[in-house]
This record gives structure tokens, sequence and C-alpha cells, in this order.
């Protein structure tokens, strides 16, 4: 049967690749995206140009901060699902302008859901993070306090859960909160290490390493991820759902050795000192996903490494043009 979806943040990484998936599935996606320049825009519209291909994906610019206009897309479209996945991203630059994570992330959250509530959209899929679980004992389960976030992108997540849990309990909103666990793939964030490693050792640029390489994270591919929020969709109550690799962590220092293995190059690094902000180690349990959603991730790190890195040699030109921050 098809449905027509709200994708929020659909030029996105992993948000784009949601709405690809939707769409073959035979459904109708309505993306928007306010294409902030936080990382090279271009980026974003090569995401959005292969989704813009299929005539089931409306396009609209638009910022989710923005109440009037969301009011209006509500009130031209019946939506089954809000896969709320814009965000603003990046640990680090939160501890530099925290008020844009907070109007984002908490206020653009709660703009959706008052809407949802106007207009009898019952389901919300909200795209949270493992930041959350910094300085938490692993493997990570999602009923771990949550409480003392390091940073404004974290406490501003925190905030859209809680948020959504309030509208669950008083307005009877299904919500479905994913926790994502470092997730890396073709057109990647360039923010984060997978993309720029790979494009600095294919081009033989240093690549600037923070601390001693020892620190590792739960490497989750980005098919999977887009999978598990889809599958996120479903009738759950209120419930937040860890989607990680669940394997034991891979250190900073074998995933660029894997690196090098595929494009058969050395990487030079430049050390620099562990960030503060930065999380020594995250392991999702992924137990709940797979009792409550049936999901599990199916593309090993090693594989997900190799696809990125054929997107990258087959977008040599356009990545090599790519600012990388």
């Amino acid at each position: 049967m098809q449905k027509t979806f709200l994708v929020t943040g659909a030029a996105g990484f992993i948000a784009s690749r949601t709405a690809e998936m939707l769409l073959e599935q035979g459904h109708t996606v309505v993306g928007l995206d306010n294409l902030n320049d936080y990382y090279d825009v271009r980026l974003k519209e090569h995401r959005l140009e292969k989704l813009k291909q299929d005539p089931n994906f409306i396009w609209k610019y638009l910022d989710i901060e923005d109440f009037n206009a969301l009011k209006t897309l509500f009130q031209e479209y019946s939506f089954s699902v809000v896969f709320n996945l814009a965000a603003r991203a990046g640990v680090r630059y939160s501890l530099e302008n925290p008020f844009v994570y907070n109007s984002t992330n908490s206020t653009g959250t709660l703009n959706l859901l008052e809407l949802m509530k106007q207009n009898g959209v019952k389901k919300m899929v909200l795209a949270s993070t493992s930041s959350l679980y910094a300085g938490l004992p692993m493997p990570f389960t999602e009923d771990l306090a949550v409480n003392t976030p390091l940073t404004p992108y974290a406490a501003s997540k925190k905030a859209a859960e809680m948020m959504a849990y309030s509208y669950h309990k008083m307005h009877d909103l299904d919500i479905s909160v994913v926790r994502y666990f470092t997730v890396f793939g073709p057109a990647g964030r360039p923010d984060m290490a997978p993309l720029r490693f790979v494009k600095w050792i294919a081009e033989g640029t240093p690549i600037t390493l923070y601390g001693d390489g020892e620190q590792a994270r739960d490497f989750t591919f980005v098919d999977d991820i887009a999978r598990g929020t889809i599958a996120a969709g479903k009738e759950v109550g209120y419930e937040v759902i860890n989607l990680g690799g669940g394997n034991n962590p891979v250190s900073i220092n074998s995933f660029i050795a894997m690196i090098e293995e595929m494009t058969g190059k050395k990487a030079v690094i430049d050390r620099k000192p562990m960030h503060k902000a930065d999380m020594k180690e995250t392991w999702a349990d992924i137990s709940k996903a797979e009792r409550l959603l049936n999901w599990k991730p199916q593309v090993s790190v090693e594989e997900g490494v190799k696809q990125t890195v054929d997107w990258y040699y087959a977008n040599e030109e356009f990545v090599k043009d790519l600012q990388v921050i």
C-alpha cells in the first residue's frame, strides 16, 4: 500500500538514504531540508539530485524551525509517518555555536510534534545519538540514565527525546527514538572521519588524528541505519532503540588500516591531542532493535569501507573538490 512519508533533513547523509529506500518500496516521500552550510552544500545537492530522479519524491526547501511554513506543509499533505532526521550534527562544533543546535534539534522537533498533534499524524521516528551515553558503562543499553550530556549537541538531542515523550504521554503520539552509532558509507558527511580519511589517504594528504588512534567506535553502515530507521516506523508506543554495529568497537587505527588496504596507499598521520568532547569508545547493545524491529546490521565494517572507497573512486573528481572540515 502506497503511503506518504515526511523525511526532514532529506539532503543529509542518513535521511537521503532513508528516503531513497522508501521510494524504492513504492511510497511517496516529501523531503525537506534547509541546505545549511555547516558542511559543503555541494554534497547535499549531490544526494538530492539522485532523489529528484524519482517522480514520487517531492522536494521542499524548508527549515523545521519555520513553524508557519511547516504548518502549510502539514495542511497540504497527509503523512503516515514523520521521519525527523533533520538536525544540527557535529559534537565539536556544538561547543562553538550551541544556540543553533538548540533551535534546530529541540525547537524544530517541538514544531513537528505540535503540528502532528494538530493534524492527527500519530507516528514519528526521531533520530538521536550515541553521544548521550558518554561516560556510561558499555555496551550501552537504552535503559541507562542519560542525564549528563557532555555537549550542547547531546543535550539538544536529549531535549528532543524528552519533548517527544511528553507528546506521547499527553497527546498519544507514537514515538520511536533511534540512537545512531557512528554511521558511515558512500556520500558520508565530510566532517566525520570515514570520508575525510578515505579522501586524504587516497590523495596522499596527511590525515589529522586526535589521540593515539586506539579510541574505538561501533561503526554502522548507512544502509543498515536506513533499514532500521524505516523499521522503526511501526507502532511501539514510546521506545528508545539503539541502531549500531553491535560488535566489539573497532579502533580508529584499525579503521585506517582497512582504508589503507582498500586504497593500496599508506596514511600520513598528523597527530593531535585527544579532544575533550570526544568519547573514548562506543558500543551499542542492539538486542532491543532485534526484538522490537527484527533488525540487525547486515554489512560488515570491512564491506562498508570497501563500498565507501569504491564510491570515492567513482566520484573522485567531485570529492577531490569538496571541502572537508
